[in-house]
C-alpha cells in the first residue's frame, strides 16, 4: 500500500493552480470536470509519477471550517520537501510569496511557512 493521491483544501481552484504551478513549480496532472467543480492534481516536476496533490475546494461547511481553523492557529495543512530551505525561502519571497516563519533549523531540520493565497499555511523543510 502507498500514497497515491492526497489533498488539501483551497478557497478558488483556478487561483490554487496558478499559485502551484507558477509560483511553486508543480505540475498539472489531471483537470478534468467533477461536478461544478475539477479533479485537479498536481505533482512534483522531478517526480511526475510520485503521488499527487489534490487540489479540494472547500465548499462542504466541515472543510471550510477545518481549513479556516487550521489557518488561525498557524498550523501548516501540509509539508513539501525542498533540498534548501533558504534557497527556497528566497526564491519565493523573490516572487512575492509571504512567509509566516522565516527559515528556522530545529534539530537536525531547517524549515520555514508560508500563506498559499488559497487558505493555507504550507511548511517546507529541509532534513
Amino acid at each position: 500500500m502507498k500514497i497515491i493521491v492526497t489533498s488539501i483544501f483551497v478557497q478558488d481552484q483556478e487561483k490554487a493552480l496558478e499559485f502551484y504551478t507558477k509560483t511553486l513549480g508543480f505540475v498539472k496532472k489531471h483537470d478534468v470536470p467533477a461536478g461544478e467543480y475539477r479533479w485537479i492534481t498536481l505533482v512534483s516536476p522531478d517526480d511526475q509519477a510520485g503521488t499527487e496533490l489534490l487540489l479540494e475546494p472547500n465548499a462542504n461547511p466541515t472543510a471550510r471550517e477545518y481549513q479556516e481553523k487550521l489557518f488561525a492557529e498557524n498550523i501548516p495543512a501540509t509539508m513539501f520537501g525542498v533540498a534548501d530551505v533558504r534557497e527556497e525561502y528566497s526564491r519565493l519571497i523573490n516572487q512575492g510569496v509571504r512567509f509566516t516563519t522565516e527559515p528556522t533549523e530545529m534539530d537536525q531540520v531547517t524549515l520555514a511557512v508560508f500563506d498559499d493565497t488559497c487558505g493555507n499555511l504550507i511548511q517546507i523543510v529541509q532534513n
